[in-house]
């Protein structure tokens, strides 16, 4: 199931403001993981996957998997990109998800290793306002292979 756009920008924020933010999952009521490689096309366009397992929240909001892609280092400038957000099926099982996107203005990201951060989201109403609440969260070192194209 596909993301509405504005949905879709909503979780790329959180995604990447998740990253700065929040760090270690601060709920666990699911789990989420990314896979050891993506891809990386010609035009920048970055897709990773991975799994993800959660149960129906107690609140109302939708659940969403998030991620976000950390290119350079500290000494050089490091950029993070918050990638496409899909919505996520709560009923215990384990399921898969695929997140594409490209890099912003910033630098085209090429083969190799990256900092990945997945994220398994709420989005929660308050004063008006959709806030991220996290569930669960991974972070570590993916290998963005060339797509075949």
């Amino acid at each position: 199931m596909r993301v509405p756009l504005v949905a879709a920008g909503a979780v790329a924020a959180a995604g990447a403001l998740l990253a700065v933010v929040a760090g270690p999952a601060a709920a666990s009521s699911g789990s989420v993981s990314a896979d050891p490689t993506g891809t990386v096309s010609r035009d920048g366009t970055i897709t990773l996957s991975g799994t993800y397992r959660c149960t129906a929240p107690t609140s109302p909001g939708p659940v969403l998997v998030a991620s976000s892609v950390g290119i350079g280092s500290a000494d050089s400038g490091s950029v993070r990109y918050g990638l496409n957000g899909v919505a996520a099926q709560c009923d215990g099982a384990e399921h898969t998800w695929v997140n594409r996107g490209r890099a912003g203005s910033g630098p085209a990201p090429a083969a190799g290793p990256v900092d990945v951060q997945a994220t398994l989201v709420q989005l929660v109403m308050r004063g008006g306002l959709p806030l991220p609440s996290v569930i669960a969260a991974d972070r570590h070192q993916v290998e963005l292979r060339p797509a075949a194209e």
